[in-house]
């Protein structure tokens, strides 16, 4: 049996339709419904019934998705087994991440991989949150680095293990002549202010509209830029304000911004490592947790108080 097929049966067997199979695998639910009767052949049983438009498991086909979550998770198992030399963490990891906490931390943590573990080959590919995830799933990359916002939780796959990395502030950027501004900023003060959001429809400007909706109004978007760098120099040249994660501002030190904490509930993003089980439980797996680790947590956002 394929195992692209039998991972789609376990996506059906989690997701419950045909159509979240393909939204979660990027196909088109034809494609989806035509992988799955390929796989109903393959097994000489049926594997679903029709109810009403939409098709559920039979007894058979929770059987075989249960034999599926096995077969996938040993042959990760498998793979990654054959990268230890000498019950030493070998091999190669492919992680997927987003860029900023790549440059802040990503790369510290890969030289650090590869100081302790020279057998350990640690791969990035750069991805935001959303495809990580995916990578992850379909078993294009081993692991993925992903954040959430506070006000904008992420569901993540049941699936996959997670590992917290590190948890900082969502702050306020603002032009030079904000500088009189206090420490904590009302944003309804700021109802009139051009600002500064994502070039995608992505998790921040999510969140820029939700903590201003709470503030009582709708923000106007003028520019959409997600590179940080450039949002920042945006900022200084007082193109609009805009909501900045802790890390951005550590990354791109820019004078002429005015850096402020939003009143109201306390915006946060958190940092995570996903993989799926049986990535999660290798040593290859564990020596690249604790190199990543270390480099995070509370003592990190502690200098900047």
């Amino acid at each position: 049996m394929d195992l692209g097929r039998l991972r789609l049966l376990r996506e059906l067997r989690r997701h419950g339709t045909m159509t979240a199979v393909a939204v979660a695998n990027r196909l088109t639910p034809s494609a989806v419904s035509q992988q799955l009767a390929t796989l109903e052949a393959e097994a000489r049983v049926k594997l679903f019934e029709p109810v009403g438009r939409r098709v559920r498991l039979t007894a058979a086909g929770h059987r075989l998705a249960a034999h599926a979550e096995t077969i996938l998770n040993a042959v990760d198992a498998a793979r990654i087994d054959m990268g230890i030399v000498a019950d030493r963490p070998g091999g190669a990891l492919d992680i997927a991440c987003f860029g900023t906490f790549a440059k802040a931390h990503l790369l510290p943590a890969i030289l650090r991989t590869r100081e302790k573990h020279p057998d350990l080959s640690i791969v990035v590919h750069e991805m935001e949150p959303e495809d990580a995830l995916h990578a992850v799933r379909i078993g294009r990359c081993d692991a993925g680095i992903i954040y959430t916002h506070s006000l904008v939780p992420r569901v993540v796959d049941p699936g996959l293990v997670s590992h917290a990395l590190m948890d900082e502030p969502v702050l306020l950027a603002l032009p030079p002549r904000f500088a009189t501004l206090p420490a904590t900023v009302d944003l309804a003060a700021l109802a009139t202010c051009a600002w500064i959001g994502g070039a995608r429809e992505s998790e921040g400007r999510t969140l820029t509209s939700r903590a201003c909706a709470l503030a009582g109004f709708a923000p106007r978007v003028t520019h959409a830029i997600d590179d940080y760098e450039l949002l920042l120099g945006a900022v200084a040249a007082d193109l609009g304000i805009s909501f900045v994660p802790r890390v951005a501002l550590d990354l791109h030190p820019n004078a002429a911004v005015v850096v402020r904490t939003p009143a109201g509930p306390p915006l946060r993003r958190t940092t995570s490592l996903v993989a799926r089980p049986a990535v999660a439980s290798s040593p290859a797996f564990g020596a690249f947790l604790a190199a990543v680790s270390s480099g995070t947590g509370p003592h990190e956002e502690a200098a900047h108080q």
